[in-house]
């Protein structure tokens, strides 16, 4: 299997790059190879490949600062995705694209579905959704992975801000009215492997979910870091009004994982030993 990757530095390409399965040619795309703000070099380097199955591991994912940058993040999360997998269908090739729990609005305390209707409630989730929409529009053999709160021991994310400011204060105040799964980057990389090979088995494609178990609240997964890393630092709960940003967040971003399980035979990871992994890794 060849495989073509958007995405080098990002926390999801690493690890596909670090966990290659054996028989699998991968070639990774940084920005000077392909810059996901020019569709149409994306488009021609899918075309210019050997590649059977391309996988988008890139994204803008500053979230807040696509709410004033609306445009231009929909050109990198809806306008790239579009023309990469048009390309990708017209040489025959499977394409797996990464997306987001962002674009369900966060209501009730229930996993949402495959099928749950969409609602973004911001600009970074219309920006995802749509590149959704322009992955299925393609009709090319695609799988669309929504994942949520992806973590690693590269990159900036919770875990890393986590052990910087559980190291030097006493206390932290930490939202405890979202709620979702953890994933660890590691097993992102290791179910788009799956299914990219399932993909080339004849499985069908569409849209799956893919998380970390169990579901957390932030706070509550502040509070295992700091066990797990044996910092002292108290948690506190504080709730998500009390720590306003520029974009709302979703307060529930439980997925329903089943569909994936079903499709490939992918079971939710248990974030809690991908959390110790990255802590070893962290302090090796």
């Amino acid at each position: 299997m060849r495989v073509l990757v958007f995405g080098q530095t990002g926390q999801v390409a690493r690890e596909l790059a670090r966990r290659l399965p054996a028989g699998v040619q991968a070639t990774f795309l940084g920005r000077d190879g392909a810059d996901l703000s020019d569709p149409a070099a994306c488009a021609a380097a899918i075309a210019a490949s050997d590649a059977d199955v391309v996988i988008n591991a890139a994204a803008w994912t500053a979230v807040d600062k696509a709410e004033t940058e609306e445009a231009a993040a929909l050109v990198v999360n809806g306008v790239a995705p579009g023309a990469m997998a048009r390309a990708a269908a017209a040489k025959g090739a499977a394409f797996l694209h990464i997306s987001t729990d962002y674009v369900f609005d966060g209501a009730g305390d229930q996993p949402f579905a495959v099928n749950h209707p969409v609602a973004p409630l911001g600009a970074y989730g219309r920006t995802k959704l749509a590149g959704e929409q322009a992955v299925l529009a393609a009709g090319g053999c695609a799988v669309i992975l929504r994942t949520s709160w992806v973590v690693s021991a590269h990159g900036a994310n919770f875990v890393k801000t986590m052990l910087r400011l559980g190291a030097t204060r006493d206390s932290l105040n930490v939202v405890a009215d979202q709620i979702g799964g953890p994933t660890p980057a590691a097993d992102i990389a290791d179910a788009l492997y799956v299914i990219a090979a399932g993909l080339r088995a004849g499985k069908p494609g569409g849209v799956h979910h893919f998380a970390g178990a169990p579901d957390t609240s932030w706070a509550g997964f502040a509070r295992e870091i700091m066990a797990r890393a044996g910092l002292a630092c108290q948690i506190n709960d504080i709730p998500s009004s009390a720590y306003p940003t520029p974009a709302q967040r979703p307060l529930n971003s439980r997925l329903d994982c089943a569909a994936l399980q079903a499709a490939y035979g992918i079971k939710r990871p248990d974030w809690r030993a991908g959390l110790d992994k990255i802590l070893q890794e962290l302090q090796a």
